[in-house]
């Protein structure tokens, strides 16, 4: 198993990265702010005015070290990568099996049962722990139909009947999503997207920003085409597999964003109002969510397809192991990851 690495996320402004021997050095105004060693990690991810020396760049793009750039408020700019790695052999089957309507359906089948599976365990872990809430007939309701949907996904023959089910699903789950949330302040209807219109949207975006770009990256280290999905069809400019893989972790980074808010580490006032009506976080809540977020990487659970104790950070790169194991013809299907 590959040690986990490390993803700095720079959002000082005007701020100058740069290489210093293996270190990379953080400066504003000529002054030193921060230094860590370049070979712990596996990406910078830079919001707002981040500048990085041409030389630092370079190091990264020889040494599989992703660069993305953000705007202040976490939409996707560009990203900066070095040569493309792995078998071609690899990513030829992986095309050839996108072209296959009949291969594709299947690899999407067990995606989609994979997110509706987690989805399903994020609402029964509520019951369980909330079994007296007054909501819960609501949440059992939902729980039970998302269980429905689940069952008819095996019959499905074409992507988009799939994605019918997925957005039936959807909809029970994010009808009920406002009783997972024990904080009053925190208003949540629906979900929205662009713009996010309230502070729960807004987190959900964010994070699901941050898992796209550890999913990414988890394909290129694996050698496999990122833009090439099989749920997600081709589409210029779309990393339309990546967004396949993130299907199967979204239920995580929901309950990452209801225990940010159910702890109160996030408040109402940690965000705010752009005159486009989309809700960001402010600064310094942005420090405090990542600070989180890469906490959360480093806690452990079972992943049952390797039988072993990973770091919840491995996953992506664990699940883009699983589905070259597939396309190679080294397993009989691609097996989501179930949450547990």
């Amino acid at each position: 198993m590959r040690p986990l690495r490390n993803v700095i996320y720079i959002q000082t402004q005007d701020s100058w990265v740069h290489k210093d021997n293996d270190n990379l050095v953080l400066k504003v105004d000529k002054e030193t702010i921060g230094r860590v060693p370049i070979h712990k990690l596996q990406g910078l991810v830079c919001f707002g005015q981040v500048t990085i020396s041409p030389y630092l760049m370079a190091h990264c793009a020889e040494n599989g070290i992703t660069i993305t750039f953000l705007n202040l408020y976490g939409k996707y700019l560009a990203r900066v990568e070095g040569p493309v790695s792995g078998n071609v052999l690899l990513r030829r089957t992986q095309h050839l099996t996108g072209h296959d309507v009949g291969k594709s359906v299947a690899i999407a089948q067990t995606m989609l049962t994979g997110k509706l599976y987690n989805q399903r365990y994020v609402l029964r872990r509520y019951i369980r722990d909330h079994g007296d809430d007054s909501a819960v007939d609501q949440l059992q309701a939902a729980e039970k139909q998302i269980t429905r949907y689940i069952a008819h996904l095996p019959t499905c023959d074409s992507i988009d009947t799939l994605m019918g089910y997925e957005g039936k699903a959807a909809t029970e789950y994010f009808g009920v999503f406002k009783h997972l949330i024990r904080q009053p302040n925190f208003e949540f209807d629906a979900r929205r997207r662009k713009p996010p219109t309230d502070p729960v949207n807004a987190l959900l975006s964010f994070c699901y920003t941050l898992l796209t770009h550890d999913c990414r990256s988890a394909l290129e280290t694996t050698g496999l085409d990122p833009s090439s999905g099989f749920l997600h069809q081709l589409r210029s400019g779309r990393s339309s597999l990546a967004l396949d893989l993130v299907e199967e972790f979204r239920p995580m980074v929901d309950r990452f964003v209801l225990s940010l808010i159910n702890k109160k580490q996030l408040v109402i006032k940690d965000f705010e109002t752009l005159p486009s009506g989309a809700v960001v976080l402010k600064d310094n809540a942005r420090k405090t969510l990542l600070a989180a977020w890469q906490d959360r990487k480093q806690d452990t659970l079972l992943h049952p397809w390797f039988e072993e104790t990973v770091p919840i950070g491995l996953l992506p790169w664990l699940q883009a192991q699983v589905l070259a194991r597939f396309l190679r013809g080294d397993c009989d299907s691609y097996v989501p990851f179930l949450w547990k």
